[in-house]
């Protein structure tokens, strides 16, 4: 199936009960072409509480059939929407494309693939989830099982819609639960376009739902006394209002995924042209909107100058290719939406005060959100431009003595998501790596992620983990069965 959704023909309905309906509030969004500023349209609509009700009561009723559908019906159909998506992938890129601004080369095939494989993966997961058993020799067999939750919901972000859709809604289906989608307000058109796919893939009416909708909506369902369970993936700030919805309604599970500002540590010995490359690109990649983007680098001092010249130089390349994310040879699209710029560009103007312009730090071009890749040297731990996440394409470069004063200011932050270290000694890597105060950790390579294997972050970069069997955990609870063999 490849559907008829396109920049002129835009899915703006919400997606409820395996149809496209009305909502029910007035209220629509508007939004906005991040390269050239220009309204793409002011009439989508938006979930008010009568809209999530509504929702929330098609999942319930759906919740038994799909609880109880055969493992392999499940699967075959989570493998077919996953065809789905890769066959119309162009389209749904374009869909996030025109409200984002990421290229299709570099982010938008990447996003949607990665999409599409969520589902995969965790469709091969439903038949081997496996429980546990224990001895029966005190009289009494105990059985483990891993059972789903009911309705959940995921809250995705703006910056990569699609791929948090299935890094969510894959492992909360593949467990058996019906599931929810609120999408950004400032990209909702490549997940409202899924449904003509969910119908397709043969998802029962109620069990694969989208909402699109603001803050609002996003409040509503995390203070809905029928929804299970919320995953979210946005700011600390909104994740926080989360978790206080959720722990003030029903105690719903939370998974928070949130942000970072990850440490990449450069040692004397790395290969250089390695961490420069890596580096380079963890800040650039999406316009450095990314919650895992290397944006503290500390190099030691004996390479210091060499790794400065050689990160300058791949930045002024990079910045060669900004441009129109429409055209196939832009690598660097524009910073989502005006207040992303104005944001961005607000840390760049106060970063000029506390340290060294390597460089970058101006806008490109006259309309759009599109801003140079910027960095900063010879600046103070305790800077805001340290300190605070600027989800941009800003780093610093600062130089650093030794091993152990390195550790001490790579983990001086309030999170704890990504950190990578560069080294050709590995029990030097492996030191250091078990050193971070950081949910995931990169050697010779940063800001990068794997399907099979736990994503997350400690301190206040989140709670939980997605991805691998630990995705799948946080949709489920356990129930201990215990068997009297004794009466």
């Amino acid at each position: 199936m490849l559907f008829e959704w396109s920049k002129t023909n835009l899915p703006k309905q919400l997606f409820i009960n395996n149809e496209y309906v009305a909502s029910k509030n007035s209220k629509k969004l508007e939004l906005i072409n991040p390269k050239n500023g220009k309204t793409i349209t002011n009439d989508v609509d938006l979930a008010n509480a009568e809209d999530v009700d509504a929702a929330v009561e098609a999942a319930e009723k759906a919740c038994p059939e799909w609880k109880k559908t055969s493992p392999t019906k499940r699967r075959d159909i989570m493998n077919k929407f996953a065809d789905l998506i890769e066959q119309n992938g162009e389209v749904l890129a374009e869909l996030t494309r025109i409200s984002l601004g990421a290229p299709y080369g570099s982010f938008g095939k990447f996003e949607t693939d990665l999409a599409a494989e969520t589902f995969r993966y965790n469709a091969g997961w439903i038949d081997k989830f496996a429980g546990e058993s224990f001895s029966q020799e005190d009289g009494f067999m105990k059985i483990v099982r891993n059972e789903p939750l009911g309705v959940t919901a995921g809250i995705v972000p703006w910056n990569g819609p699609l791929g948090t859709m299935g890094l969510k809604a894959a492992p909360a289906l593949a467990t058996g639960n019906v599931f929810i989608l609120k999408p950004s307000e400032k990209t909702p058109f490549s997940s409202l376009a899924l449904g003509p796919l969910i119908v397709e893939a043969g998802f029962p009416p109620g069990v694969f739902q989208v909402l699109s909708g603001d803050g609002s909506t996003g409040g509503l369902i995390s203070a809905h006394m029928r929804i299970r369970k919320v995953s979210f993936t946005g700011s600390v700030a909104t994740g926080k209002r989360v978790q206080e919805a959720a722990s003030k309604s029903n105690l719903k599970r939370v998974t928070l995924e949130l942000g970072g500002k990850s440490p990449a540590v450069v040692f004397d010995d790395c290969n250089l042209e390695n961490a420069i490359t890596w580096t380079a690109n963890a800040i650039t990649a999406n316009t450095g909107q990314v919650c895992f983007a290397a944006s503290r680098v500390y190099v030691q001092e004996g390479i210091y100058d060499k790794f400065v010249a050689g990160y300058k130089k791949q930045m002024q390349e990079k910045a060669r290719l900004i441009g129109d994310p429409d055209k196939e040879s832009t690598q660097i699209g524009p910073l989502a939406d005006q207040a992303q710029f104005d944001r961005v560009s607000g840390f760049i103007e106060r970063g000029k005060s506390q340290g060294d312009l390597l460089v970058g730090g101006s806008r490109v071009g006259e309309s759009g959100y599109f801003i140079e890749p910027t960095v900063f040297t010879n600046v103070n731990d305790d800077a805001e431009i340290v300190t605070q996440e600027i989800f941009g394409p800003v780093s610093i470069v600062n130089s650093f003595k030794d091993e152990a004063e390195i550790m001490h200011r790579s983990n001086n932050t309030n999170f704890g998501l990504m950190a990578g270290v560069f080294t050709q000694d590995i029990n030097k890597a492996l030191r250091v790596a078990s050193e971070f105060d950081s949910g995931m950790v990169g050697v010779n390579c940063v800001s990068l992620m794997f399907m099979n294997v736990p994503f997350g972050g400690t301190k206040e970069s989140g709670i939980g983990r997605e991805c691998g069997s630990a995705g799948l955990r946080a949709f489920t609870d356990t129930k201990t069965i215990m068997i009297n063999l004794t009466y």
